[in-house]
């Protein structure tokens, strides 16, 4: 923060959607006092901002017009676009910066509320560490356009997600049919891809477009009759929460679509691993498993990798609800539904598939057909990465301890020390239970060299990829965590010079 006496405030001025008279009373004063009033401007356009707040303007003031040099990707500037909102956001908060460093009050004018989607946000970001700053919030835009078409966004426990436009078309309609209300911002050239994003998450049917919120030109209609060709950006979509309104069941506590009548002839229940993340260690079968059910069931996280299609209906649940989620999948399954239950790795390794069996042993279930499919697994992608480890004999052990007691994890880490086999460690730790790796660590050094290779895979596969290979001696599990997954080698697992590590086939 400066220290100058005379240094000048900083405001972000909220002036909501559009209407003036949706300026707040303490907007208007700032507006009225300022020595300085700057907003943002098109590419040969006026101002939005400064035309809701032009009556409140007096004449006289200095005024700071920060017009944009670009407003598409196309650009010759050697950084290219980014580069060049870069410039010319730093350009415009030195111009600013002379007028507070001068004792002048600033007032920037956004739209809507400051830090909502704003322009505002990228000069606070640059000035309010130097000058005593202040936002004014002001009325977001898609409140307004909820009251233009007078319907309840949310109501009760309903999830509210405000997304932009330009999200991915396939991560659009992923979120559209993970939430109850939505509100898509950012439209102009990006509407054709969410309308078809709408479509596939079964929600184009319940949204209305909304164009300039709150203004005298505003005007709103269903999404399914708007031109494409005359979307401006200063629109948006409102999707209802109650287009979801008696739809939906639960899972022990956790939202999800209802289920249908009995019928005579039970479909077969699907229980499909996803591999470790990326989406190329998906298998083909699993890719034409996932294309032809009309429901998917699992945690939330894995539910999210299903790519979303028109028709089909997401049922997301805990971490802790395994054979929950099984039933529910089963009675889906019972009433000739075709339902995948989707489990990360391969379903048959700590996944799913056990706890549909577990569930399905249930007589209400007995004429349901199971299938699982198998998967890459944790292991495999980790070992892969690392080399070859668990190119002989190798055991596989989970460290939770949420269905089976710490002793009998204990005997068999002691066992599967005693025989020498490569170990790979699942769910090494977690914020309820920190410390078990590092017991474990101390059960396998009563029986293994302290030199013995071990590997630590985080997230492998995903961006945040990471390999460690260090020993058992040198272990630090405090940097061990769930994302992790452990391999502690055999005494005749070796490094070689370039790092990689194998096991070889034969006993020695």
């Amino acid at each position: 923060m400066t220290t100058a006496a005379n240094a000048g405030r900083f405001y972000g001025v909220g002036l909501g959607p559009g209407d003036p008279e949706l300026i707040t009373l303490k907007a208007a004063r700032v507006i009225a006092e300022a020595d300085v009033i700057a907003y943002h401007a098109g590419v040969n356009k006026q101002s939005y901002a400064r035309s809701i707040a032009a009556d409140l303007i007096r004449d006289g003031v200095i005024e700071e017009e920060l017009r944009y040099p670009v407003t598409t990707g196309s650009t010759d500037h050697p950084g290219g676009y980014a580069g060049a909102l870069a410039d010319f956001y730093e350009d415009s908060a030195a111009r600013l910066a002379v007028h507070l460093a001068a004792g002048r009050t600033v007032a920037l004018l956004a739209e809507g509320d400051p830090l909502f989607y704003g322009s505002y946000m990228y000069m606070h970001d640059r000035l309010s560490a130097d000058y005593v700053t202040e936002v004014i919030p002001g009325l977001p835009a898609f409140v307004a356009a909820t009251a233009a078409t007078a319907s309840p966004l949310v109501r009760q426990t309903d999830v509210l997600t405000v997304l932009p436009g330009t999200l991915p078309e396939a991560e659009l309609a992923r979120r559209l049919a993970d939430t109850d209300g939505a509100i898509i911002m950012k439209l102009g050239r990006t509407f054709p891809t969410v309308r078809r994003a709408l479509a596939a998450a079964g929600r184009l049917g319940h949204a209305f477009y909304v164009e300039r919120a709150s203004h005298p030109e505003q005007r709103w209609m269903p999404v399914e009759e708007v031109d494409e060709t005359s979307v401006p950006y200063l629109s948006l979509i409102v999707v209802n929460g109650d287009s979801l309104n008696g739809q939906r069941s639960r899972i022990a506590g956790e939202v999800v679509a209802p289920t249908s009548r009995p019928v005579a002839q039970a479909a077969e229940l699907l229980v499909v691993g996803l591999g470790p993340g990326p989406q190329n260690w998906l298998t083909p079968e699993a890719t034409e498993a996932l294309a032809e059910v009309d429901h998917v069931v699992g945690y939330g996280p894995y539910v999210a990798r299903v790519p979303q299609r028109e028709g089909l209906q997401r049922h997301a649940s805990g971490n802790t609800v395994e054979v929950d989620r099984a039933r529910f999948a089963l009675d889906l399954a019972l009433r000739g539904e075709k339902v995948a239950v989707v489990s990360g790795g391969d379903a048959g390794v700590f996944g799913m598939a056990a706890a549909v069996f577990e569930a399905a042993e249930d007589e209400q279930f007995a004429g349901v057909p199971v299938r699982v499919l198998p998967a890459v697994s944790a292991v495999q992608a980790v070992a892969a990465r690392a080399g070859a480890p668990i190119g002989a004999d190798f055991a596989v052990v989970s460290l939770s301890d949420r269905l089976k007691p710490w002793t009998t994890i204990e005997t068999r880490l002691r066992a599967i020390a005693e025989a020498d086999l490569v170990l790979a460690i699942y769910n090494p730790a977690s914020r309820s239970r920190p410390d078990q790796i590092a017991v474990a660590r101390k059960v396998l050094l009563e029986h293994r060299r302290a030199d013995t290779v071990v590997v630590i895979g985080r997230d492998v596969g995903r961006a945040e990829e990471s390999l460690t290979v260090t020993t058992l001696g040198d272990l630090d599990t405090d940097s061990i965590d769930m994302k992790c997954l452990v391999l502690v080698g055999a005494s005749a697992t070796r490094v070689t010079p370039s790092g990689q590590v194998w096991t070889p086939r034969w006993v020695q």
